[in-house]
This record gives C-alpha cells, sequence and structure tokens, in this order.
C-alpha cells in the first residue's frame, strides 16, 4: 500500500517537474501569443477573401424520360447500360472542357484583368471599372509576344498617362489608338456606373492581358462540376473566387455556352435528316411522274374509262389484300432505302430519324446511334480517339450499327414472305376474275403503283415538315434549377479557424523552443537533476547567480541574496558535522573543490570562510591549488608575493603564524595563499610537512577552509582528500556538464573522495528549490515585482 502511495506520489511529482519547466516561461507563451494574434489579424486584415459561388441545373435526358423507348434498346442489346450510366459523366466532361470554358471567358473578356494598386492591397475591379481597354492587335513579328502588365493613371475625363515596362510613360488622349511594343490598343471611359470615373482620377489602376488559352486552363482547374445525388441528372457547379459577381457571370455564361453546344449538337441531327427526305422526295417524284404519265397513256391508247360492274364484287373482296399488299410494299421501300443508305455510309455518319418505319426498336436505336455519333464528336473535340471514354463510345456505335443492320435486314426479309403470301392470295382471287380484260388488270397495275408513289411522297412531305419544326426549336439541354449566387461570408481565410491556428502556433512554438532548449541543455541547472545525478550525496547549499554588478564577497552586516544562501550553507555544515563526525572535535576541516575549473569552488570557499569568521570563530582560509592559484583574485596585490602552502612543505623552519596573514575583509580570518607554484605539485603534496601543517592548522584555528585543484583535472585534491572532515563539491549551474558527473559518482564509490557534500553554484532564480526563491526576500530589501516575475 506504502509502495503505491510512493508510486502515485513520484508520478505527481515527475509531472509537477515537468509543468514547472515550462511554466516558468510563462511570458514566452502570453508573448507567443500576442504575435501569432498579431500576425494572425495583419494576415485577416491584408489577406484576399475567396467566396464560394453555386450553381444547379439538372441536365435534360430524353432517354431517361420514356421507359418504352429504354425498355426497346434492352430488347435489342444489353450494351446500353453502360451508355446510360456513363452519359452524365460525359456531360460532366463537356462542361468542364477547355473549348467551353474558354467561349466563356471570351464572351465575358475575363482574360483581361483590371486591379487598382492600394498603399499595402492590390484589389481587382470587375463591375466598377473606370475605364476598359480594348486590345485591337498583337505584332506578329515578335517569336513569343508578351503582352507586359499596363499602369494606367486617369488625368482627367479626356486624358489618361500610361506606362509600360517595355514603353516610355506617356499621356494620351481616350479613344486614341496607342501603339506599343507588343501591338495596338485603345482605352475608352466608363460613365455607366455615376461617380466611379471621377474616384479614380490621379489613381493608378493595373491592367493585365492573359492569353485566353491560359485563363481557361486556370478555370479549368478551380471549377468544380459533379454529380452529387446519385442516378440522377441534377449537377451542382461550384467555383472559389474573390470577386464573387465575376464568377457568378462566368457560371452563367458557361451554362448557357453549355447549352449552345448542345443545342448545336440537336441542330445536325435535324439537318442531317432534312437532307435526306429531301433527296427521297426528288426521287420518289420522278417515279410518282413516271407512274402518272404511264397510267394516261394506258388509258388513252385503250380507250379505257370505267370497270366491268361484274368484276365489282370480286374487286371487293380483293381490296382488303390490296391494302395490305400497299402497306406491305411501302415498309418493304423504306426498309430498302435504309439499308442502302446504311451500306453506303461509314459509322461516322448520322442516320435519317423518323422516316416512318413501323416499331419502336429501330426508331429508338437510331436515335441512340445519332446520340453517340454526337457525343463521340464532343469529346473528340476536348481528347483522343484513345481515350478509354471515346473508345468506349465507339465500340456502342458498332455495336448499334450492327444490330440496327441486322434488325433491318429480319425486317425486309420479313415483308417479303408477307408480300409474296399477299401475292400468291392475290392470284388466287385474279383466277376467279379471268373474264376481266387483260388490258385491266394492267391498269389496275399501274393504279396500284400510284398509290404507292402518292403515300410515300405524301409520308415524305410530313416528315420534311416535322424536321423543319425540330430545326426550328431550340431547347435548352441543361434546366437551370438555382441560377449562380455567392456566399455572403468569406470561405477563406477562416477568421475563427485562423485565431484558432495562431493560439496553437503562439502555444506551440514556444513550446518547442522550450522543448529543444531542454533537450539540447547538457548543463546541470537544478537541484533536482543534481540529485538524480547523484543520488544518496546531500546537498547541503545552493548559491544564487550573481549579475554583473553585484559584489562577489560578502560585507558586514550583509543582508542579501548571496550572504542568505551562505549563511544557509552554514547552518547546514553544522548539522552535517554533527552526523558525520564519530567525536566532537573543536577545529572543523572543509576542502572546497570541483570537477573541472570555473565552477566557482574558490568564490565558495572564500565567501564561506568569511560566513563563518562572522560568527566569531576563528577561520583560516587556504589556498591549496598550488597549480593554478585563483585565491589571489579576492586578495589586495600584497598577498601574491607572500609565502604560502608551498614554503611551509618545503622548508622546514616555516610556522603557520609565518604565512597566516590577516584578512582585511574580517578580523577572526587568516588567509594563507598557496606560495611559488612547484615543478612538481603533487610530489610536494605527498610530503610529510602536508600532513603537519593540516594538523597546525586544527591546532590553532576553529574552522580551517581549502580552497583545493579540480579533481578531475589533476591528482591534488585526491591525494590531500584524508585531511579532510568534509568536502564540499562545487557543481556550477549552467556551466558544468551533466556528464562530467561521472566523475565524481565513481571517485565516491571507490573511495577516492570521503565525506563529499555537493554545493550547486550559480542557480537563477526560477531553478531554486523549495523555500529558497521565496525566503531570500523576507528582509528589508525590496524587490519590485516585475523583477520577482521575469527573475530566473
Amino acid at each position: 500500500m506504502k509502495d503505491r502511495k510512493f508510486q502515485k506520489d513520484s508520478t505527481d511529482s515527475s509531472l509537477r517537474e515537468l509543468l514547472e519547466q515550462y511554466l516558468r516561461y510563462w511570458y514566452l507563451f502570453v508573448l507567443g501569443v500576442i504575435i501569432a494574434f498579431s500576425i494572425a489579424y495583419i494576415y485577416l486584415r491584408y489577406s484576399t477573401s475567396l467566396y464560394r459561388t453555386y450553381a444547379t441545373v439538372i441536365i435534360k435526358d430524353d432517354k431517361s424520360g420514356s421507359g418504352l423507348e429504354m425498355g426497346a434498346f434492352t430488347e435489342v442489346g444489353g450494351i446500353f447500360g453502360k451508355y446510360r450510366n456513363s452519359q452524365i459523366e460525359n456531360e460532366l466532361a463537356i462542361f468542364k472542357s477547355k473549348r467551353i470554358i474558354s467561349e466563356a471567358i471570351k464572351e465575358l473578356s475575363l482574360n483581361v484583368r483590371y486591379e487598382s494598386i492600394g498603399t499595402i492591397k492590390t484589389t481587382e475591379i470587375y463591375e466598377r471599372k473606370p475605364f476598359t481597354i480594348q486590345y485591337l492587335s498583337f505584332n506578329d513579328t515578335l517569336p513569343n509576344p508578351v503582352v507586359p502588365k499596363l499602369l494606367v493613371k486617369i488625368k482627367s475625363g479626356t486624358q489618361f498617362e500610361l506606362e509600360s515596362p517595355a514603353s516610355v510613360k506617356g499621356i494620351y488622349n481616350f479613344g486614341e489608338r496607342v501603339s506599343l511594343s507588343f501591338g495596338d490598343i485603345t482605352v475608352l471611359p466608363v460613365f455607366d456606373i455615376p461617380n466611379v470615373f471621377n474616384n479614380y482620377i490621379d489613381k493608378v489602376v493595373s491592367v493585365t492581358y492573359t492569353p485566353i488559352e491560359t485563363v481557361a486552363s486556370a478555370y479549368q482547374r478551380k471549377i468544380n462540376v459533379v454529380n452529387e445525388i446519385k442516378n440522377s441528372n441534377v449537377v451542382n457547379i461550384s467555383m472559389l473566387s474573390p470577386v464573387s459577381k465575376k464568377t457568378e457571370d462566368f457560371i452563367n455564361v458557361l451554362i448557357d455556352e453549355y447549352n449552345n453546344d448542345a443545342i448545336a449538337d440537336n441542330n445536325q441531327v435535324a439537318q442531317k435528316t432534312s437532307n435526306f427526305i429531301d433527296s427521297r422526295l426528288e426521287i420518289i417524284t420522278r417515279e410518282l411522274d413516271s407512274v402518272e404519265r404511264s397510267k394516261e397513256q394506258f388509258k388513252s391508247k385503250n380507250r379505257l374509262t370505267n370497270i366491268e360492274s361484274e368484276a365489282q364484287l370480286i374487286l371487293s373482296d380483293v381490296s382488303e389484300y390490296n391494302k395490305r399488299q400497299l402497306d406491305v410494299a411501302t415498309q418493304l421501300e423504306l426498309t430498302n432505302t435504309m439499308i442502302d443508305y446504311m451500306e453506303q455510309t461509314s459509322e461516322n455518319d448520322l442516320l435519317p430519324a423518323n422516316i416512318g418505319l413501323d416499331g419502336d426498336a429501330i426508331a429508338s436505336s437510331v436515335k441512340n446511334y445519332n446520340d453517340l455519333i454526337l457525343q463521340r464528336s464532343r469529346l473528340l473535340k476536348n481528347s483522343t480517339s484513345k481515350n478509354p471514354v471515346v473508345e468506349n463510345v465507339s465500340n456502342q456505335i458498332r455495336d448499334i450499327r450492327a444490330s440496327i443492320l441486322s434488325s433491318l435486314q429480319n425486317t425486309s426479309n420479313s415483308l417479303k414472305i408477307s408480300l409474296r403470301d399477299l401475292n400468291y392470295q392475290e392470284s388466287q382471287l385474279n383466277s376467279k376474275i379471268g373474264q376481266v380484260p387483260t388490258k385491266e388488270k394492267i391498269y389496275r397495275g399501274i393504279e396500284r403503283q400510284q398509290s404507292i408513289k402518292e403515300q410515300l411522297y405524301l409520308f415524305l412531305l410530313q416528315q420534311r415538315e416535322e424536321a423543319s419544326i425540330s430545326l426550328a426549336i431550340t431547347a435548352d439541354k441543361a434546366k437551370v434549377v438555382d441560377n449562380a449566387f455567392s456566399s455572403k461570408i468569406p470561405v477563406s481565410p477562416d477568421p475563427f479557424l485562423t485565431y484558432i491556428g495562431a493560439l496553437l502556433a503562439g502555444l506551440l512554438v514556444p513550446f518547442l523552443i522550450i522543448y529543444g532548449t531542454i533537450i539540447l541543455n547538457l548543463k546541470v541547472s537544478s537541484r533536482r537533476e543534481l540529485e538524480k545525478a547523484l543520488p544518496g550525496i546531500p546537498i547541503i547549499g545552493e548559491i544564487p547567480r550573481l549579475k554583473k554588478r553585484d559584489p562577489e564577497l560578502i560585507q558586514h552586516n550583509d543582508k542579501s541574496v548571496l550572504a542568505e544562501s551562505f549563511r544557509i550553507l552554514r547552518t547546514n555544515l553544522q548539522y552535517l558535522f554533527v552526523r558525520k563526525l564519530e567525536q566532537s572535535s573543536n577545529s572543523h576541516t572543509i576542502f572546497v573543490t570541483s570537477t573541472v575549473k570555473g565552477e566557482g569552488k574558490t568564490f565558495i570557499a572564500f565567501n564561506l570562510a568569511l560566513t563563518l569568521a562572522l560568527t566569531g570563530k576563528r577561520v583560516v582560509l587556504v589556498g591549496a591549488d598550488i597549480r593554478n592559484p585563483q585565491l589571489h583574485r579576492y586578495l589586495p596585490e600584497k598577498y601574491k608575493s607572500a609565502k604560502g602552502l608551498t614554503e611551509y612543505i618545503v622548508d622546514n623552519t616555516i610556522t603557520v603564524q609565518d604565512i597566516a596573514m590577516k584578512s582585511e575583509s574580517n578580523d577572526n580570518l587568516k588567509i594563507v595563499v598557496s606560495g611559488t607554484i612547484p615543478p612538481n605539485p603533487a610530489e610536494i603534496l605527498m610530503e610529510e610537512r602536508t600532513g603537519a601543517f593540516f594538523r597546525e592548522l586544527n591546532d590553532n584555528f576553529d574552522y580551517v577552509i581549502v580552497d583545493t585543484a579540480p579533481s578531475m583535472l589533476v591528482t591534488d585534491t585526491i591525494l590531500i582528500n584524508k585531511f579532510a572532515d568534509i568536502l564540499l563539491y562545487t557543481v556550477r549551474a549552467g556551466f558544468t556538464d551533466k556528464r562530467l558527473l561521472e566523475f565524481p559518482a565513481d571517485a565516491i564509490e571507490d573511495g577516492r573522495l570521503a565525506n563529499v557534500a555537493l554545493i550547486l553554484n550559480s542557480v537563477s532564480m526560477s531553478n531554486f528549490s523549495y523555500g529558497n526563491k521565496y525566503g531570500y526576500t523576507y528582509s528589508n530589501e525590496k524587490i519590485p515585482f516585475y523583477k520577482r516575475l521575469f527573475r530566473r
């Protein structure tokens, strides 16, 4: 149970420490959010807003309007299902074709762009243009003529200033033909909208000409034409643009151009049918005239006026057969004519429709065949014959043509059999009227031929009128459900999403910076990091980081943060002596060392000696770093030439009293400098006089503070470590590499260093442990709020 509680507390503590690493830099997050919001505001203020324009149309489909026609198609063959399913996709491809889009762009002159040049932002002008530029001609002598951007400034109601990168600035009159390097233009003022022209006087308007093909390609990428409702002919058209009125006009004109293109295709079929009927009328007219002349000549030659009354009864019986023969012969003639026409034309030609053949199957097949021919023609305008869609339509055309020809041939054979049966029955009746004169039989045959030709002639006249009516009627293929309309609120940029993104970026960027700093930071920065690296070793003091103007040494009656931190160190040392020393002693020897140079061991030793001296105890500060003495940095010039530790060890006649000098900072403090730098410092420290030196100091002083050499760089400290009661190991925050802490850990484990306690030097205020960061302000010293807020 205790283990689980400890685990939970440890997890909470780790999470709290992790949060504190970031929350101490809260002002960076606030600053990041403010900067991000400012950038977002500027972006929203000066970015170009985009509006979405919508339109909805229904593609009319004659085939889907009649279930009977589709049933007839199903009987002819099963290939029309694919055609029906792919038809709407084909229409969408036509809507987005560059050819249709180019026609709409040309109709609205959208390849000429007018922009008002502002101080920061350039705005496009569409409806309220003060003038228009007509590009009259282009210079054909140039290999690749490029039309530069024109800058026009209206000077008055009759003149304007024109500037182009390829020509010299000049003033011209409105309506005047202006010759430039790329061609000729003319500028025409627009006075239709009141005050618009006057508002642009002395303002610069940029005019850009772009080839229609380039603009069409750009619009082709931007426009969205989709069939969102499955199994329907509803088409939704949408587009994003900064000028909503411009996009509305473009989509409306695009629908008109699509309808005009579809009407032109339908007129091709009607015109083809009309031409076919006219050619057949010429032939039937000649044949009918020939039959009428034969009848006239026969009657005149044989003096015939009426049929004998005795044949009336038989003839009445035969009349029904004659009528049936007439119908069958007419259908056979039309069928053979259609077969001849199909055999003489290729599969790329349209077939005549509605010529009078009985049966809905063939008529429906011809109509769908013509639709596929027109569909393939439109697809070939925007693609090649290798396109899968074109190949699919071509396969359907071949299948339908073969099906139509087969149906016509079957119909012809059936009609021939029917006609043969009728002729046989007629011959039976004719045998009964054998008494009828042969001339009358011949006359009857002539009349029958005349009747057939007359009926066919009248039928073709009727079909020609229907074709003419179809040619005159121009119904739109795309029925407009909703004309183009635009959203009132910009689609992009979205202010809400922009500010949300700015908030996230404002928090994320400082987080990443702090995270990167933490990850890349290899220096010790806080007590917690030191405890993790060297567990089990007590940390008895944290010394704050000094500012440039702060004094490095503690003064008398000093109430600074530095002085308080050394007083806490002094107190912790007292408890440490009680815990670590088995026997009470009147004198304590304290060694101060570090891993490498620059960690502040001399600074710690000097200030610790001063702090202990303030209690009235006798304190001596020894400079035991005889290789690179640093104690003289805090001493007057006269101490540098004084005798010290080296002379004591080498000269047996010298005593501690001879080399211990009184400190000017405190009467209770004596100082022993390192002395002359010897050539063999390690061997010097191994002399027996070294032990005698420390014993003599212990006899004369209450505290012996020894500033030793860095432990990892030289062996000096390890050699004399046995004389120390406590070894204060200095680690400097923001300076000591975490990897260097492996050395004291190994040295303590091996026994080379004993009785070690840690001191963390140069700690920022934000990294102080528990109460230190608050307790140091418990004095009369007033620290401004903003300094305490941002201190580190």
